[in-house]
């Protein structure tokens, strides 16, 4: 297993193994998306599991993520400066280089929209 935890928003590569060359994605550099239990979500999950978790990982110079087992992948960094915000939310988070995420007000109001119920007005 990894000696570093990998989380949301980190950084990580793929490790060349014979699986990941067929999948064509061997070596290339991604941001973690998400995590799952495979028996509960029934992804396709790329390696074998150890155990019923699986890491996802988001590859933006191919457009595309995979679902990988966690020995095939090895920690970078966490993402430093990666931000998040939510609509109506007046916060963000940001990743500090230790993996924690610090939250700020943004100032800005939420944008106020009807009631479903006011769609006529």
């Amino acid at each position: 297993m990894n000696s570093k935890t990998i989380s949301f928003g980190d950084t990580v590569r793929v490790r060349k193994t014979d699986l990941t060359t067929k999948a064509g994605l061997a070596e290339l550099t991604g941001s973690v998306y998400g995590e799952t239990t495979p028996s509960v979500t029934d992804v396709d999950v790329i390696g074998e599991l150890t155990e019923d978790y699986a890491i996802n990982v988001y590859f933006e110079d191919k457009g595309q993520d995979a679902w990988f087992g966690a020995d095939l992948l090895e920690f970078i960094d966490h993402g430093e400066g990666t931000e998040i915000r939510l609509d109506g939310v007046d916060k963000k988070w940001t990743r500090a280089e230790d993996g924690t995420w610090i939250e700020e007000s943004t100032g800005e109001k939420p944008v106020m929209r009807r009631p479903w119920w006011k769609f006529w007005s």
